[in-house]
């Protein structure tokens, strides 16, 4: 089976990384011959979390994408994240894709939203049915939560199955690694966008909570905002380095907005605290309440006062901090691991050929 991956990122792209590229070496260990073809290069990326220009024009990445539809070897199927072309109608993103060539999709954000929830009109008319139409028109939806394949459902996809992000849990180590300075660590990680949206509301509230027992935050991923003193620090993130400084923390938090595009998120910071043994606090909202077990692997938190309290209870009882990383822990390798899920991709890829 020769399958052609249209990742909307490369390696750098968190995304693509996890809902694909790590999944490869089940593919050819199945016998599937995968030529990859991300949508964005890395330098796209480390452009944009700098605030800085691409150096190059986005045309171009548009004009990549269908020169290499035209030239790749005809496919047997075609693995897509999202859609071929974004923001571009799907009438036209269809007569670009190679014709009855079986196409699975992927889902791990409510991407849809970007368009149907659109503040231009314009936008929400010429756009806003583009995703359910990509969908509607896949063999497969690999959707990364209920929210998403309830809406893969709804759009008329003949098939839907809910695979959710998961880790390799090989590369997460559960050892306590404390800090050179002796002080707990409150973790974040993340981009530079969803810090800015979710995680600098809470700064005041972490300030206090930390300072009462002497912790300090840290920022992996961004650092707009955060206060430059000694109750807080940021680091850059890398591949190489994620583990090793969530290692380091000692509660891990993922704070969300009710909103419908927060619906659509698949918890991937939860399913990291919790591949190294953390204790998490988090908002209640979509998959988040899947993964989180009040008061077993974590705590769920809707108030500023609940928050407090739940990372105030955590800072103050190591005890507690161990025996709830512990079953997070556990959590992860029953549910959210990539050794489980590596062959049922897998077999699902191969489904849809054979």
């Amino acid at each position: 089976m020769k399958l052609l991956v249209l990742s909307r990122y490369g390696q750098q792209g968190a995304s693509s990384r996890l809902r694909m590229f790590q999944y490869l070496p089940y593919l050819h260990a199945a016998g599937i011959d995968v030529e990859v073809s991300p949508f964005f290069a890395d330098s796209y990326l480390q452009a944009l979390y700098a605030g800085l220009s691409s150096g190059r024009s986005i045309i171009g990445y548009y004009a990549s994408r269908a020169r290499n539809l035209l030239v790749s070897q005809r496919p047997d199927a075609i693995w897509l994240e999202k859609e071929a072309f974004p923001w571009i109608p799907f009438a036209l993103e269809r007569g670009i894709l190679p014709r009855n060539v079986p196409c699975v999709t992927d889902y791990d954000d409510a991407v849809f939203h970007r368009y149907d929830q659109h503040a231009n009109p314009v936008i929400r008319k010429v756009l806003g049915s583009k995703i359910d139409q990509v969908m509607g028109n896949s063999a497969l939806v690999l959707a990364g939560n209920a929210y998403l394949a309830d809406r893969a459902e709804k759009a008329g996809a003949p098939r839907v199955e809910v695979v959710p992000t998961v880790v390799d849990v090989n590369a997460y180590s559960t050892m306590p690694c404390p800090s050179p300075d002796g002080r707990l660590r409150i973790g974040w990680i993340g981009t530079p966008s969803t810090w800015r949206e979710y995680g600098l509301p809470m700064v005041p509230l972490l300030t206090d909570v930390a300072r009462k027992h002497g912790a300090r935050v840290r920022i992996v991923g961004a650092t707009d905002g955060v206060p430059a003193d000694g109750d807080f620090e940021c680091l850059p993130w890398s591949e190489e380095s994620e583990s090793k400084l969530i290692q380091e923390m000692d509660i891990g938090l993922m704070p969300l907005h009710d909103s419908p595009w927060s619906q659509g998120k698949c918890g991937y910071k939860l399913i990291q605290y919790m591949a190294c043994g953390l204790p998490v606090v988090a908002s209640p909202v979509g998959v988040n309440s899947d993964i989180v077990v009040h008061g077993t692997n974590g705590f769920l938190a809707t108030t500023d006062s609940d928050w407090h309290h739940a990372i105030d209870t955590l800072l103050g009882n190591a005890e507690l901090r161990i025996q709830m990383g512990t079953l997070g822990r556990k959590k992860v390798e029953n549910c959210y691991s990539l050794q489980k899920y590596g062959p049922i991709v897998s077999d699902l890829l191969n489904s849809v050929v054979y």
